[in-house]
């Protein structure tokens, strides 16, 4: 795996040299037809994300562990990329010049070229319509929502695997902690009709299911099966 991972690195530093322009737009210069969100709604939901606001709570918690250390596992990042540019609609440049302010472990060529791999529009980013479930993906990588309790303090008082919807909670989600900004079943029909404008529909319906292997967001962590509560 770590080799793996050092082959991407190079390879995204190999692109970005002949291809500088791919720090700031589309490798695959169809994706520039794909409508993204701006305006204040748009910005309202940037700023949302940013400051881990979503009422996503695994979002929220990378979102604020970037914040605090600089730094989020490998799986945070995707999970926060594919909501910033696939519920949230807006462009992937935004979210990754976020995080080169942030990250310790930030290169240009990794995170540039790994935020286009999500957002579909990279090198071979195949499936370009795999679209994360938030929740579902905290559910699967913190099943005891130890990591969502650790960054997110008003979810402290919440037990186990409820951490993960406390908007089924039976007071709704505990004070200070906002309700989801979006509706994740939505957003999804919306972002694949979006891609649909740009990219003809999968033959094969069963290709917009299938489970596919990923890679990091940026450079210098490595793909891992579990979140580790402990954080780094």
């Amino acid at each position: 795996m770590f080799r793996s991972e050092l082959a991407w690195r190079e390879f995204y530093a190999d692109v970005l040299w002949h291809r500088p322009e791919t720090a700031r737009e589309n490798v695959d210069r169809k994706f520039d037809a794909m409508p993204t969100d701006s305006g204040a709604e748009a910005d309202r939901r940037f700023e949302a994300w940013r400051d881990g606001r979503t009422g996503y709570p695994i979002v929220d918690a990378g979102m604020r562990q970037l914040l605090a250390e600089g730094w989020m596992h490998n799986r945070v990042r995707m999970i926060v990329a594919s909501f910033f540019t696939k519920d949230l609609h807006l462009p992937w440049w935004r979210g990754a010049r976020h995080f080169m302010r942030h990250l310790v472990d930030g290169d240009l060529a990794s995170n540039q070229h790994n935020w286009q791999w999500v957002a579909g529009s990279g090198t071979d980013a195949a499936p370009y319509f795999r679209i994360f479930n938030p929740t579902a993906q905290g559910e699967r990588f913190d099943p005891p929502g130890d990591y969502l309790r650790r960054y997110l303090p008003e979810l402290r008082g919440v037990p186990g695997k409820a951490a993960h919807r406390p908007w089924k909670l039976p007071d709704g989600p505990p004070a200070g902690y906002p309700p989801p900004i979006v509706d994740h079943a939505t957003e999804r029909a919306d972002s694949l009709a979006r891609y649909d404008q740009v990219n003809p529909p999968p033959t094969d319906p069963s290709r917009r299911s299938r489970v596919y292997p990923v890679i990091g967001v940026s450079g210098g962590s490595v793909s891992s099966s579990q979140l580790p509560a402990s954080g780094r």
